[in-house]
């Protein structure tokens, strides 16, 4: 009854908003009586309001012992995907199963009141000695890079890595290393599988061995990854620095025809922009569900304006259709056409693929990630 009432106060307080002709108010009511007094509740999401899945940036007010509550502005025709976490991933809101839940799409259309009741939450203790991983990795740690922070790099060897000490591979870098091969380490309770994707269609002779460096993102990965000062700085550390070492400790193909770079949301936009920018030093680029041009982020003029000579890069796009993924579909059509100006050839050395069922996450880009390795590496 208690709720009830403040459910009602909130609701009644919250229809006397007037709001503005072109937004709407959406107020989220969380319910649980899991959180302790030393804890607080956040809600998380695909929009700047909600932190850019920042799990700590946006914190809900605090109505009694097992209520919060937050009101947000959003444009009318906004579609935003969202989670609520007590401060980070380890932290994050479950299903009544105990699962971790894909994310809830919310279309803006009129003032709405989204509550939720939480029964249970993620607690997970970081750890390296996970065991999760299939294969051979190994870890440097803290990884400096000059004017950026310190992350990890994982790197993922082939089964027969050991066996011929003459024998070089082919690298794949991939963004937002922490997603790429392990679940208890990933942001969302989601890895991409590529360690068990690579490893199969290696055994039955797919794809060419390959090795995998994973590059974990930081807090800055909304500069990092876009076009921006720190971005920059973050592909000069690639290429200059994170390379030649990969290069020097393991036995790699170093020419760029065997360099290849993959990444997400964010960090399809910098692969694109690495392999644009280093095509002597990356030849192949996977952008899944690509930020080419969203909100205030458009990089596809760049390719639009650009009328020198034809890179020989071999570009892999594919997106979903779902929430988020319909907001990135006009910027990824235009970065087609763009691109196909510039004498990129679907087919050819242009590859596009969409699932109109797929939402933006770790799990639908783990489903498609076979794709740019055969793709890239396939041996027909």
């Amino acid at each position: 009854m208690k709720n009830l009432f403040v459910l009602l106060f909130i609701t009644i307080l919250f229809q006397s908003i007037t709001p503005q002709s072109n937004t709407c108010e959406i107020a989220f009511v969380i319910i649980s009586t899991e959180v302790k007094d030393s804890e607080s509740v956040f809600i998380v999401g695909s929009d700047s309001l909600l932190g850019n899945w920042n799990p700590s940036a946006v914190k809900l007010v605090k109505v009694n012992d097992s209520t919060w509550t937050k009101s947000i502005k959003f444009e009318v025709g906004k579609n935003f995907e969202y989670k609520f976490t007590k401060g980070s991933w380890e932290k994050e809101a479950l299903d009544a199963d105990g699962f971790i839940p894909n994310n809830s799409i919310h279309k803006v259309i009129r003032d709405t009141v989204i509550t939720l009741e939480i029964k249970k939450w993620r607690n997970l203790e970081r750890r390296i000695n996970h065991g999760q991983i299939s294969g051979t990795v190994k870890y440097h740690l803290q990884f400096e890079g000059e004017g950026l922070k310190p992350r990890d790099i994982v790197v993922w060897l082939p089964s027969n890595y050991e066996q011929d000490n003459n024998k070089r591979y082919p690298v794949f870098y991939m963004h937002d290393g922490q997603n790429v091969f392990d679940p208890a380490t990933s942001s969302f309770g989601y890895d991409w599988r590529i360690d068990e994707v690579a490893d199969s269609l290696s055994k039955v002779e797919v794809i060419n061995d390959i090795i995998i460096v994973a590059i974990y993102n930081t807090s800055d990965r909304g500069l990092e990854y876009t076009h921006s000062a720190l971005g920059y700085k973050y592909m000069d550390f690639i290429v200059s620095k994170l390379k030649p070492f990969i290069d020097a400790e393991y036995r790699t193909l170093t020419d760029c025809e065997n360099t290849a770079i993959a990444g997400s949301s964010l960090g399809g936009l910098i692969s694109f922009m690495l392999v644009w920018n280093y095509p002597q030093v990356f030849s192949k680029a996977a952008c899944l569900s690509p930020a080419f041009k969203i909100q205030e982020l458009n990089y596809v003029d760049s390719i639009a304006c650009y009328s020198g000579t034809k890179k020989a890069l071999k570009l892999y796009i594919d997106n979903g259709g779902i929430g988020l993924e319909s907001e990135l579909q006009p910027g990824i059509d235009e970065m087609i056409v763009a691109l196909q100006n510039n004498g990129y050839v679907l087919g050819k050395d242009l590859f596009w693929s969409v699932d109109p069922n797929a939402i933006h996450s770790e799990s639908a880009w783990a489903q498609r990630i076979w794709q740019p390795l055969v793709y890239f590496f396939g041996k027909n």
